[in-house]
């Protein structure tokens, strides 16, 4: 299935835009991408640097999925932003961090802004928010970021731009959309274990209203974080910024 792409030139932010067309009715699927956004924003309300030579996507597509199984998306979303930066980046570099920032050598290359809402008919209406460090990485940002630049295969002259980024990114994310249908979220999250490595360790966990300290014991079957608390009891966080190798 080929999914259309439309560019803007100039947007505030590509989740934003699928918010209004969603709101409207439009139901999908289409990706919407933005060579420059002003107001592009990450997990929180946080701003998003939205420097030209980088990508700015988001998906807009329906599903009757209730919103627990849909939030897996962003899953499927990691592994394919993954992917696009494993064809350009020197082998061994990629990885995810839970839940879904994939990082090259350790740092913030790539993140996920999953939004959704109540469709009339009963479903949900998906907005698979994207965006890729490609040219340039943001400064002063709370996790150290790269770019794909700096970690660019040996036998590649330069990063590629935003348009062939999406074809790969928009080929990948499909690719995993059919196989959670298919063989379901287990076989995704395999994949997933593969370039988290665990997670595993000492971690601080930032909720809304709590901070938690313990120790990451992988994930629960749905994709949730395990987090032991000192007090030998299981906390699963399913969203929230997690710190990993932080003193408990």
């Amino acid at each position: 299935m080929t999914v259309p792409v439309i560019w803007f030139d100039a947007l505030d932010s590509t989740n934003l835009e699928a918010r209004r067309r969603a709101e409207a009715g439009e139901t999908g699927p289409v990706w919407l991408a933005a060579r420059h956004q002003s107001a592009g924003r990450g997990r929180r309300g946080r701003p998003w640097a939205s420097d030209s030579g980088n990508l700015f996507a988001t998906l807009l597509l329906v599903t009757s999925r209730p919103a627990g199984e849909a939030a897996q998306a962003s899953f499927l979303a990691a592994l394919a932003a993954a992917d696009l930066l494993e064809a350009f980046a020197t082998p061994g570099a990629v990885a995810i961090r839970w839940p879904n920032d994939v990082t090259l050598a350790g740092l913030k290359a790539s993140g996920i802004l999953l939004e959704s809402g109540a469709r009339s008919d009963g479903g949900l209406w998906l907005a698979v928010g994207i965006g890729v460090n490609l040219a340039h990485a943001p400064e002063g940002t709370e996790r150290p970021a790269t770019a794909l630049a700096s970690y660019l295969r040996a036998d590649l002259a330069r990063v590629p731009d935003p348009e062939t980024a999406l074809e790969v990114l928009a080929k990948a994310f499909e690719s995993w959309w059919l196989r959670w249908e298919r063989e379901g979220f287990v076989r995704v999250l395999d994949a997933w274990r593969s370039l988290a490595g665990g997670p595993a360790g000492p971690c601080v966990a930032r909720l809304p209203g709590e901070t938690l300290s313990g120790e990451a014991e992988g994930v629960a079957s749905d994709g949730a974080l395990r987090l032991r608390l000192g007090d030998g009891s299981i906390r699963l966080i399913t969203a929230g910024d997690v710190f990993f190798g932080e003193a408990a």
